[in-house]
């Protein structure tokens, strides 16, 4: 399918309803969008920014899920899957990133009638409607949406009679500085900061074998690498590690004994095993101001009890999580938390200072509406800056999005969940995706249902 097949002629007038649903992002909140619309039999569009979907998850495929399947698997795309013949994997088995690609979201896609909507290497660049900027008012709900989408043939418009943007948070990490801003100097040491989970056991070990490396943020994708840069010290000795906090302790990354997940439990316990032999070397209560090249690698400068300091290491992890690109919807009308940037009635549900991924509570599209009709943000990136979203959560948050887009108001809004009971949840990765805290499949551990 081209995109061109997709543009609506300008002679020929359409009602909205002719119009397919667009949904941004084809990891697996927007499949599961896509499988939802299927059994509704809406039409709907799929663009994906990768060459192929699930991008964002290929990114860590190295890594294991700390939830089993049982709870990574969509209801209704298990339904279409079931019945072509396909089965779930072991319920209480924990995937890799890559596994969860392979035997389950490549299958989905390739579903006849998720398959021949789907756009990979199209990047949605920004979203509005048709004849409209978000100041004019008269008729706007009656007004198709326009999706500006970017491949490598040119750029298109396409409408679309709704939109669910479920493209996710990797590509977007928080800054290593403590203001919010990226480090002064950040540019010029860039090829030595790698992203929040890097293959370190694998295609990147010969890069951290050996070095120093400085691992930033206080969250399981943090104690993830943390974890797997131990391992590699073990099998090469020079290697040397350190863990850089911004508070006096990394309370994100808690043991907690009545974890309903057990692989997540375990990580705070082991990091705090490894932090207690010396293996791992902690500086905390330190806010980063810039980055500077050395010979060899990179001095932070910061502050650290009111005092300016310097921390110099060969390489910089950045682990600080994630949060929202909104630059493209800004001729969309949204109504978002000015702390956590999600949609301002979840925002309380979510806060990751009251609340954990099993305390969010079920919500659907009584929570996730926004002033513009029919536009929704979806998974990882409508929890905007909150790190304790769970890919249930967002499965869930589709079957109400799509019973709404279909007219079924008490589907849509009876919301039902249960979640596996949780001490933590810390900022992290993705799918969609990060937040979701994963351990590196090499060691034999497991993590994150965490969507990203």
């Amino acid at each position: 399918m081209t995109l061109l097949d997709l543009t609506v002629p300008s002679l020929r007038p359409r009602t909205l309803d002719s119009l397919p649903v667009a949904i941004v992002g084809a990891g697996p909140i927007g499949l599961a969008a896509a499988a939802n619309l299927v059994e509704r039999g809406i039409d709907f569009v799929v663009f994906e920014a990768s060459d192929a979907v699930a991008g964002g998850i290929r990114q860590w495929g190295h890594t294991r899920l700390f939830s089993p399947w049982r709870h990574v698997v969509d209801p209704a795309s298990r339904r279409l899957l079931e019945a072509t013949g396909w089965v779930l994997p072991e319920p209480d088995a924990l995937p890799t990133g890559t596994e969860l690609v392979e035997r389950y979201l490549e299958p989905l896609a390739a579903l006849g009638p998720i398959a021949s909507r789907i756009s990979t290497g199209a990047t949605v660049a920004a979203i509005t409607r048709q004849g409209m900027d978000r100041t004019r008012t008269d008729r706007r709900a009656a007004t198709p949406f326009l999706l500006r989408v970017r491949t490598a043939a040119g750029v298109e418009e396409i409408t679309a009679r709704a939109v669910i943007d479920a493209s996710g948070t990797t590509d977007h990490p928080n800054s290593l500085s403590s203001s919010g801003l990226e480090p002064l100097g950040l540019a010029d040491v860039a090829d030595r900061v790698s992203h929040a989970l890097p293959d370190v056991l694998g295609r990147e070990r010969a890069r951290f074998a050996g070095r120093r490396t400085t691992v930033a943020g206080a969250g399981h994708s943090a104690a993830n690498t943390l974890l797997a840069l131990a391992e590699l010290a073990e099998q090469e000795p020079d290697t040397r590690i350190t863990w850089l906090i911004r508070n006096s302790s990394a309370v994100r990354v808690t043991t907690s004994d009545d974890d309903g997940l057990a692989a997540r439990a375990s990580i705070g316990r082991r990091v705090d095993a490894l932090v207690r032999t010396g293996r791992i070397a902690v500086v905390d209560r330190f806010e980063t101001i810039r980055l500077d090249r050395t010979e060899g690698g990179v001095r932070l400068t910061g502050l650290r009890g009111g005092e300016l300091v310097e921390h110099e290491t060969d390489l910089v992890v950045n682990a600080t999580g994630f949060r929202p690109d909104l630059d493209m919807l800004r001729e969309i009308r949204l109504e978002l938390d000015e702390v956590v940037e999600a949609p301002k009635r979840l925002a309380p549900l979510i806060d990751p200072n009251v609340h954990t991924c099993g305390t969010v509570e079920p919500h659907g599209i009584a929570e996730l509406a926004h002033p513009e009709p029919n536009f929704f943000l979806a998974g990882m990136k409508s929890y905007g800056r909150a790190p304790t979203f769970l890919l249930a959560t967002g499965y869930e948050q589709v079957r109400s999005i799509t019973a709404w887009i279909a007219g079924d108001l008490a589907a849509a809004t009876v919301v039902e969940l249960e979640l596996p009971a949780t001490g933590v949840c810390s900022t992290g990765l993705p799918g969609d995706g990060a937040s979701c805290a994963t351990e590196p499949a090499a060691s034999g551990a497991a993590q994150s249902g965490c969507c990203r």
